[in-house]
């Protein structure tokens, strides 16, 4: 199935679009406190297509999903037993949040730096932050180079290819995507039952 290349194409398409820049950017906000795509979906084409807005993609990625961290924390801190607890527990994602939690008491404020760089729900330990009332200021800064540390990384490797990783993305991309979906899912299933 060419689910991976149609949705690709569509991304390249948005990202030649005047208003580019604001779709990556409530992209990124909302993917760090409830929308379950990642930014690199939609941050790595519109590098390829734009191969001299790269550096500017991927800060605006990063300060909007920090943002969006910042929000997900206030959630987490003001409505954590009125709003998003029960949430958590209508979803089933109790577990999740636990695990979380027993995280931030092992690593602290890195762990925060490491999920904002890793393929981990950031979602789920911006929204944990707030509700452990965590510093918001350590919070804050190992978000920012968590994220841009991610965000720079695919916009350098996009612009190290350029149009020779463009065609070979393009030819490569629905088993890419497949291999990235299922590597997703065992990375969920490990995180959730280790």
């Amino acid at each position: 199935m060419k689910i991976f290349s149609k949705m690709y194409e569509t991304c390249l398409r948005w990202a030649k679009h005047r208003h580019a820049s604001y779709y990556l950017g409530a992209m990124s906000f909302a993917e760090s406190t409830f929308f379950p795509i990642p930014v690199d979906v939609m941050l790595a084409p519109m590098c390829l297509a734009r191969l001299e807005k790269a550096w500017r993609y991927a800060l605006i990625a990063t300060m909007t999903s920090v943002l969006g961290g910042i929000f997900g924390y206030l959630l987490g801190l003001l409505f954590f037993d009125t709003l998003i607890e029960p949430l958590l527990v209508q979803f089933n994602y109790m577990d999740t949040y636990h695990k979380a939690t027993e995280w931030f008491d092992a690593y602290g404020v890195w762990v925060v730096f490491v999920v904002g760089f890793a393929p981990i729900p950031y979602k789920v330990f911006t929204i944990s932050a707030g509700a452990l009332n965590m510093a918001l200021l350590p919070f804050v800064i190992a978000s920012l180079f968590g994220r841009a540390g991610r965000f720079f990384l695919v916009a350098g490797l996009m612009r190290a290819g350029g149009e020779k990783m463009e065609k070979k993305l393009h030819e490569t991309i629905d088993v890419v995507g497949w291999i990235v979906v299922i590597v997703a899912i065992l990375g969920y299933l490990m995180y959730k039952y280790a």
